[in-house]
Protein backbone atom coordinates (compact mmCIF):
# COMPACT_ATOMS: atom_id res chain seq x y z
CA UNK A 1 0.00 0.00 0.00
CA UNK A 2 1.44 3.28 -1.03
CA UNK A 3 0.48 6.66 0.55
CA UNK A 4 1.01 9.67 -1.96
CA UNK A 5 -0.77 13.15 -1.96
CA UNK A 6 -3.85 13.29 -4.34
CA UNK A 7 -6.78 15.41 -5.46
CA UNK A 8 -10.20 14.40 -6.27
CA UNK A 9 -11.93 15.87 -9.24
CA UNK A 10 -14.51 15.13 -11.55
CA UNK A 11 -13.91 14.01 -15.34
CA UNK A 12 -13.98 15.66 -18.71
CA UNK A 13 -14.72 14.94 -21.84
CA UNK A 14 -11.21 15.79 -22.51
CA UNK A 15 -9.92 12.95 -20.02
CA UNK A 16 -11.36 10.59 -22.83
CA UNK A 17 -7.76 8.72 -22.63
CA UNK A 18 -7.22 8.83 -19.19
CA UNK A 19 -11.03 7.37 -18.43
CA UNK A 20 -10.63 4.96 -20.91
CA UNK A 21 -6.90 3.70 -18.83
CA UNK A 22 -8.22 3.31 -15.89
CA UNK A 23 -11.55 1.60 -17.06
CA UNK A 24 -9.00 -0.95 -19.12
CA UNK A 25 -7.09 -1.57 -16.16
CA UNK A 26 -10.06 -1.96 -13.81
CA UNK A 27 -11.55 -4.59 -16.36
CA UNK A 28 -7.94 -6.00 -16.06
CA UNK A 29 -7.84 -5.91 -12.47
CA UNK A 30 -11.53 -7.27 -10.97
CA UNK A 31 -13.61 -8.42 -14.31
CA UNK A 32 -16.09 -9.45 -12.14
CA UNK A 33 -16.75 -6.37 -10.56
CA UNK A 34 -18.29 -4.33 -13.82
CA UNK A 35 -21.07 -5.23 -16.05
CA UNK A 36 -18.92 -4.82 -19.34
CA UNK A 37 -15.83 -6.63 -19.92
CA UNK A 38 -12.59 -5.50 -21.57
CA UNK A 39 -12.97 -7.07 -24.91
CA UNK A 40 -16.64 -4.35 -25.27
CA UNK A 41 -14.29 -2.05 -23.24
CA UNK A 42 -11.71 -2.27 -25.93
CA UNK A 43 -14.01 -1.84 -28.57
CA UNK A 44 -15.15 1.82 -28.04
CA UNK A 45 -14.07 4.77 -29.96
CA UNK A 46 -12.70 8.15 -28.78
CA UNK A 47 -16.33 9.53 -28.70
CA UNK A 48 -17.55 7.18 -26.12
CA UNK A 49 -14.78 7.73 -23.96
CA UNK A 50 -15.47 11.41 -24.07
CA UNK A 51 -19.12 10.72 -23.20
CA UNK A 52 -18.04 8.87 -20.44
CA UNK A 53 -14.91 11.98 -19.18
CA UNK A 54 -18.74 13.90 -19.28
CA UNK A 55 -20.35 12.30 -16.78
CA UNK A 56 -18.25 14.08 -14.23
CA UNK A 57 -20.87 17.22 -15.19
CA UNK A 58 -23.84 15.24 -15.54
CA UNK A 59 -27.22 16.43 -14.61
CA UNK A 60 -28.52 12.38 -12.92
CA UNK A 61 -24.55 11.73 -11.54
CA UNK A 62 -21.15 11.99 -11.14
CA UNK A 63 -18.00 10.80 -11.87
CA UNK A 64 -14.84 11.46 -9.93
CA UNK A 65 -10.81 10.42 -10.12
CA UNK A 66 -8.43 10.41 -7.65
CA UNK A 67 -5.06 11.91 -9.40
CA UNK A 68 -1.95 12.15 -7.84
CA UNK A 69 0.40 15.40 -8.24
CA UNK A 70 2.63 13.50 -11.30
CA UNK A 71 -0.33 13.52 -12.49
CA UNK A 72 -1.34 9.57 -12.99
CA UNK A 73 -5.23 8.31 -11.80
CA UNK A 74 -5.36 5.84 -9.31
CA UNK A 75 -9.17 5.39 -8.28
CA UNK A 76 -12.24 6.03 -10.06
CA UNK A 77 -15.90 6.15 -8.36
CA UNK A 78 -19.29 7.09 -10.06
CA UNK A 79 -22.78 7.85 -8.93
CA UNK A 80 -25.78 8.20 -10.70
CA UNK A 81 -29.63 8.66 -9.52
CA UNK A 82 -32.07 6.32 -11.62
CA UNK A 83 -35.42 7.63 -11.68
CA UNK A 84 -37.24 4.67 -10.84
CA UNK A 85 -34.50 4.14 -7.59
CA UNK A 86 -34.97 6.03 -4.52
CA UNK A 87 -31.11 6.61 -3.95
CA UNK A 88 -28.47 7.29 -6.23
CA UNK A 89 -26.30 4.10 -7.42
CA UNK A 90 -22.73 4.12 -6.31
CA UNK A 91 -21.14 2.59 -9.58
CA UNK A 92 -17.79 2.69 -11.35
CA UNK A 93 -15.49 1.85 -8.27
CA UNK A 94 -11.72 0.90 -8.31
CA UNK A 95 -8.44 2.05 -6.57
CA UNK A 96 -5.07 0.66 -7.96
CA UNK A 97 -3.76 -1.92 -6.24
CA UNK A 98 -1.13 -0.19 -4.40
CA UNK A 99 -3.47 2.78 -3.01
CA UNK A 100 -6.05 0.29 -1.99
CA UNK A 101 -6.87 0.47 2.39
CA UNK A 102 -7.47 2.78 5.00
CA UNK A 103 -3.73 4.50 5.36
CA UNK A 104 -3.54 5.51 1.30
CA UNK A 105 -7.03 7.22 1.56
CA UNK A 106 -7.90 6.97 -1.99
CA UNK A 107 -11.38 4.70 -1.15
CA UNK A 108 -12.39 7.01 1.67
CA UNK A 109 -11.82 10.44 -0.47
CA UNK A 110 -13.90 9.14 -3.33
CA UNK A 111 -16.65 8.10 -0.98
CA UNK A 112 -16.56 11.16 0.54
CA UNK A 113 -16.89 12.98 -2.09
CA UNK A 114 -20.10 10.83 -3.59
CA UNK A 115 -21.78 10.82 -0.54
CA UNK A 116 -21.86 14.70 -0.35
CA UNK A 117 -23.24 14.64 -4.07
CA UNK A 118 -25.56 11.87 -3.27
CA UNK A 119 -26.69 13.44 -0.08
CA UNK A 120 -28.32 16.81 -1.74
CA UNK A 121 -30.55 14.10 -3.65
CA UNK A 122 -31.02 11.38 -0.96
CA UNK A 123 -30.95 10.35 2.43
CA UNK A 124 -29.03 6.91 1.35
CA UNK A 125 -26.61 5.46 -0.88
CA UNK A 126 -27.13 1.86 -2.67
CA UNK A 127 -25.03 -0.35 -4.85
CA UNK A 128 -24.29 -3.97 -6.34
CA UNK A 129 -21.81 -6.28 -5.59
CA UNK A 130 -20.90 -9.44 -7.24
CA UNK A 131 -21.58 -12.33 -4.89
CA UNK A 132 -18.17 -13.23 -5.02
CA UNK A 133 -16.08 -9.80 -4.59
CA UNK A 134 -15.25 -10.59 -1.00
CA UNK A 135 -12.92 -7.53 -0.92
CA UNK A 136 -15.05 -5.03 -2.29
CA UNK A 137 -17.99 -5.92 -0.22
CA UNK A 138 -15.82 -6.31 3.19
CA UNK A 139 -14.50 -2.56 2.00
CA UNK A 140 -18.11 -1.28 1.29
CA UNK A 141 -19.54 -2.66 4.86
CA UNK A 142 -16.28 -0.89 6.67
CA UNK A 143 -17.99 2.23 5.44
CA UNK A 144 -21.29 1.83 6.36
CA UNK A 145 -23.15 -0.11 3.87
CA UNK A 146 -25.48 -3.04 4.76
CA UNK A 147 -26.47 -5.99 2.40
CA UNK A 148 -30.17 -5.58 2.48
CA UNK A 149 -30.78 -9.43 1.29
CA UNK A 150 -31.88 -7.90 -2.32
CA UNK A 151 -30.33 -9.28 -5.35
CA UNK A 152 -30.49 -8.74 -8.94
CA UNK A 153 -28.55 -11.44 -12.11
CA UNK A 154 -25.19 -10.26 -12.38
CA UNK A 155 -25.72 -8.97 -16.11
CA UNK A 156 -22.58 -10.91 -17.41
CA UNK A 157 -23.61 -14.15 -16.08
CA UNK A 158 -27.34 -14.29 -15.16
CA UNK A 159 -27.10 -17.41 -12.87
CA UNK A 160 -24.71 -15.25 -10.50
CA UNK A 161 -26.04 -12.73 -8.40
CA UNK A 162 -25.23 -9.29 -7.74
CA UNK A 163 -26.09 -8.61 -3.72
CA UNK A 164 -28.03 -4.95 -3.19
CA UNK A 165 -25.72 -2.81 -0.32
CA UNK A 166 -27.31 0.85 1.42
CA UNK A 167 -25.49 3.07 3.15
CA UNK A 168 -27.63 6.16 4.90
CA UNK A 169 -26.42 9.51 4.98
Amino acid sequence: MTSAPFTIRATTPDDWNEVREIRLEMLQDTPLAYTETLEEALGHGEAEWRRRGARGDAANGISLVAVLDDGRWVGTMGCVSFRDEPWPMLVSVYVASAFRGAAAGVTDALLAEVEAWASSRASGLMLHVHEDNARARAAYERRGFVVTGSTIPYPLDRRQRELEMVKRL
